[in-house]
């Protein structure tokens, strides 16, 4: 111990606590995110047909009891996948209703009302490509409800093809589909990022160096998410550099 410093006492002075859940900085990418898709999807006509493109375990089925849902997958992932990187252990498609590539689905042209596509695109090797086949699903004015990562680390190999998508990618791509962008919403900022990521230390350290944040480095983590927590607070729009995803919602145009 540092002569006369007692650090544990001033961790606890400075409000920054021993509790690693002390400070809730780059804990919200997923709360936010569904507390969106379910906004979203309750502003949808009763009785509208929604097509749950790259559905998985079907998690906002249970938003959807004023729809007509069907849900689309390809199905192969299992929870394993190639043990690279970040894996599920266990995954269940057992309940989607249409096992197929999202490029083509046996669906006829402007047959669903609205399209879910959620953290699906990095999943895709043509992303553009299943764009093009979700929009030739939609009927015209129908409403297409994306979210993506703007940055991801590798998971759900070997079916992870790209790190993620920023807003000029949906800009670009959806308006050469004839899409008017209604909603472009960044989840999060730089410092929620950077706060997430710094979270993740410890399971990797163990996984990829067989180490660990001792406990001085634990406390000294806690001083940074503190940090992290005060910048967030005074954000002024680092998110347009970085933050966790783009919740985007659009329009298909009336006609071709």
């Amino acid at each position: 111990m540092i002569r006369g410093w007692n650090w544990r006492e001033r961790l606890r002075g400075a409000g920054l606590g021993l509790d690693p859940g002390c400070h809730k900085v780059g804990l919200s990418n997923q709360s936010t995110r569904d507390a969106w898709v379910e906004r979203v999807l309750s502003e949808l006509p009763k009785g509208a047909r929604l097509l749950d493109a790259g559905a998985g375990e079907c998690q906002y089925k249970k938003h959807c009891g004023h729809l007509q849902y069907v849900s689309q997958d390809l199905a192969e992932y299992t929870g394993h996948g190639s043990s690279i990187g970040l894996q599920q252990a266990n995954w269940d498609t057992s309940a989607v209703d249409i096992i197929c590539d999202i490029t083509a689905i046996p669906e006829p042209d402007a047959s669903f009302d609205a399209v879910l596509c959620t953290e699906v695109l990095e999943h895709l090797p043509d992303p553009v490509l299943a764009l093009r086949e979700l929009a030739r699903l939609l009927k015209p004015t129908g409403t297409l409800i994306i979210t993506a990562p703007f940055c991801s680390l590798t998971h759900f190999a070997p079916y992870h093809y790209a790190t993620g998508f920023n807003r000029y990618f949906y800009s670009h791509h959806l308006g050469a589909l004839g899409f008017e962008i209604t909603d472009m919403i960044e989840n999060g900022n730089f410092f929620e990022y950077m706060a997430q990521e710094m979270r993740r230390i410890g399971p990797m350290a163990e996984r990829y160096c067989s180490d660990r944040p001792s406990r001085l480095e634990q406390f000294a983590t806690q001083i940074v998410l503190g940090m992290l927590e005060r910048m967030s607070r005074k954000d002024q729009g680092s998110r347009e550099a970085l933050c966790f995803d783009f919740h985007v919602r659009a329009l298909k145009a009336a006609r071709p």
